[in-house]
């Protein structure tokens, strides 16, 4: 998902998509420490895009207290 993408997002769809991103990626862990996954990259993709969600929150956030 890219940056302009998550922007368009309101701040309740950004916190259900962190959660769903981090459910995910427990799972590719798991996964991953039974037996190798066939594209260990994708969790650094996961959590990659994790640390872009919360960053895109972060701003968001901050700019709703800036503007009270």
């Amino acid at each position: 998902m890219k940056a302009s993408e998550i922007r368009e997002l309101t701040v309740k769809e950004l916190e259900e998509r962190i959660d769903t991103e981090k459910t995910q990626l427990a799972k590719l862990k798991l996964n991953h420490a039974i037996s190798p996954l066939d594209n260990p990259l994708k969790m650094k993709a996961a959590r990659r895009n994790i640390a872009r969600l919360m960053t895109i929150l972060r701003q968001k956030q901050m700019n709703e207290t800036s503007n009270d």
